[in-house]
């Protein structure tokens, strides 16, 4: 016959390991989503700049053209996309050209 100490000591070891695996899951999740918004940001501000601006630091047509866009973005997307975001974003782009920098170096906090 199993007495209520044991059930109670397997219930807290099995809440444990559990717990453990869902940190460690939970983790894992937000660092992938975590890299996949820096990754994001970074190839919006490189459509930007590059499609865009044609790899200069400024656009010719000035703030038309991000205004346009915010405007279409925030519709599909929602919020974030503001001109002010997309400046934000363009200038991560600028800072950090080199893609492969980004993995180990970066990320977003919340």
């Amino acid at each position: 016959m199993t007495n209520k100490l044991d059930t109670t000591t397997n219930i807290s070891k099995l809440y444990e390991e559990i717990s453990s695996i869902l940190n460690t899951a939970r983790k894992n999740a937000y660092k992938a989503v975590n890299f996949a918004m820096v990754s994001f940001y970074w190839s919006i501000g490189q459509v930007i700049v590059e499609d865009e601006q044609n790899g200069n630091e400024r656009a010719a047509y000035g703030k038309a053209v991000l205004e346009g866009l915010s405007k279409k973005l925030t519709v599909e997307f929602g919020q974030g996309y503001d001109v002010r975001e997309l400046r934000k974003i363009r200038q991560f782009y600028l800072e950090f050209k080199n893609r492969d920098s980004l993995r180990p170096k970066l990320t977003l906090s919340y």
